[in-house]
C-alpha cells in the first residue's frame, strides 16, 4: 500500500522510513515548508530574559529547534545544574525528544504520557494546570504563518495560553519560526494528483497541510482519496477539503499503521 507523509521536511523522515521498514510504499511529500524567524532579535531577547518566566512551552519540535538555535553560548535551563530553574513544557514525543537533544533533562520537562497517545494542548494542561497560579508566568514559543492562515499549532496554543490566563498566569509568546505554503514542482503534483484516485493513503498531522495541498491543486476533487488524521480537528479539515475517506487515529505510529491497514 501506497502512503503519502505530509509532514514538514526534516520531520517526515522518521515516519517515512518506520513505515518503509513496515512494508508500506511510502513517500515524502512535505505541504507545509518552515523557516527561521523573521526577528531573530525577539528569540535572543527571551533568552536574555529568561530567568523571569517560570515555564517555557513550546508548541512543537519546530519551536524547540529554532529557539535552541539562538541560545547563548553558556546558557542553561531546564537541567538540575541549571542556574535558572524553569520547566519545559511541550505536548509530544516529538518535541520531547527534541529538547533532550538540545541538553534538557527529563526531570525538567512536562508533558502527556506518552503511552497515551494524546498529544495535544488539553492533555498537556491536565499535566500542569496544578503549577498555575496568580503570578506565575508562563512564556510560549511558536511559530508563525507567513500567509495568516490559521494553524492546528495555534488553535491549540491560544486554548492553552486562556487556561493559564484564568488560573492567574501570565503568558507571554515569542515567534521562533515561520511556515509558508510550499510550492509543489510539475513531479509533485503529478504525485498529488494519482494519488487523489489510486489508493494510495494520506497521512495528514495538520490542517494547514490539507489546506496548502488544495492551494496547490485548486481544481483537482478529492472524493476517491483517502486520508488517516492525527486529531479530530484535522479529520473535519479532510472532510471539508472532500476527501472521501476518512480515519482518525492517535499519532503513535503503531496507531497510524493499524488505521492505514484498517483501509485495505
Amino acid at each position: 500500500m501506497r502512503v503519502i507523509v505530509t509532514r514538514p521536511e526534516g520531520e517526515a523522515q522518521k515516519w517515512v522510513s518506520t513505515l518503509q521498514g513496515a512494508g508500506y510504499q511510502a513517500t515524502s511529500l512535505p505541504l507545509i515548508e518552515v523557516l527561521p524567524t523573521a526577528q531573530p532579535q525577539a528569540v535572543q531577547e527571551a533568552w536574555r530574559q529568561i530567568a523571569q518566566w517560570d515555564a517555557v512551552m513550546f508548541v512543537s519540535r519546530n519551536a524547540v529547534d529554532h529557539f535552541f538555535a539562538l541560545k547563548p553560548a553558556g546558557t542553561s535551563v531546564f537541567s538540575a545544574q541549571a542556574a535558572i530553574k524553569k520547566r519545559a513544557y511541550v505536548t509530544g514525543p516529538g518535541s520531547y525528544s527534541a529538547l533532550l537533544r538540545a541538553g534538557a533533562e527529563a526531570a525538567w520537562i512536562d508533558s502527556p504520557d506518552h503511552a497515551a497517545g494524546l498529544f495535544d494542548s488539553e492533555a498537556l494542561w491536565r499535566v500542569v494546570r496544578g503549577q498555575m497560579r496568580a503570578g506565575f508566568r508562563l512564556l510560549i514559543v511558536r511559530g508563525t504563518t507567513l500567509d495568516g492562515s490559521g494553524s492546528d499549532e495555534g488553535v491549540g496554543r491560544d486554548w492553552f495560553a486562556k487556561q493559564a490566563t484564568a488560573a492567574g498566569a501570565q503568558v507571554d509568546f515569542v515567534v521562533a519560526y515561520q511556515r509558508q505554503q510550499p510550492q509543489l514542482d510539475a513531479q509533485q503534483r503529478e504525485t498529488a494528483t494519482a494519488a487523489a484516485h489510486d489508493g494510495t493513503v494520506w497521512l495528514f498531522s495538520s490542517s494547514e497541510a490539507i489546506a496548502n495541498l488544495q492551494a496547490q491543486c485548486p481544481n483537482q476533487p478529492w472524493q476517491a482519496a483517502r486520508a488517516v488524521v492525527t486529531h479530530p480537528r484535522i479529520g473535519k479539515a479532510a472532510r471539508d477539503a472532500g476527501f472521501g475517506v476518512v480515519r482518525e487515529s492517535r499519532p503513535a505510529l503503531p496507531a497510524l499503521m493499524a488505521s492505514i491497514e484498517s483501509l485495505q
